[in-house]
């Protein structure tokens, strides 16, 4: 059974900086394929990013491209997301998410076989 712990949410003014963090216990994380989600008040969850096993390949919503940067440190268990240029309707509930890597990268929630209790992430205009 994989744990899911993420960390690094708060308060920031538009235009600042943040990055969460995930740490990993109870299986063997090089072996997953790890993403982020979020979830907004009254809103779908929707996928934020995605990370191979390896870290050489990254998938990121369309929404978050080009401010989003994904990555990870196996050594540390760890996946990080660092979030730049963030904006109000980036407020969320970031979840922290894994799958098993033969499966491959998804964008979908529900393929995914474990999950955090996710961390919030506000955003002041």
């Amino acid at each position: 059974q994989v744990q899911l712990v993420e960390s690094g949410g708060g308060l920031v003014q538009a235009g600042g900086s943040l990055r969460l963090s995930c740490a990993a216990s109870g299986g063997t994380f090089s072996s997953y394929v790890m993403g982020w989600f979020r979830q907004a008040p009254g809103k779908e969850r929707e996928f934020v990013a995605t990370i191979v096993w390896s870290g050489s390949k990254t998938y990121y919503a369309d929404s978050v491209k080009g401010r989003f940067t994904m990555s990870r440190d196996n050594a540390k268990n760890t996946v990080y997301l660092q979030m730049s240029g963030l904006k109000p309707e980036d407020t969320a509930v970031y979840y922290c998410v894994a799958r098993r890597s033969s499966a491959g990268m998804t964008t979908y929630f529900s393929q995914y076989d474990y999950w955090g209790q996710g961390t919030q992430v506000t955003v002041s205009s």
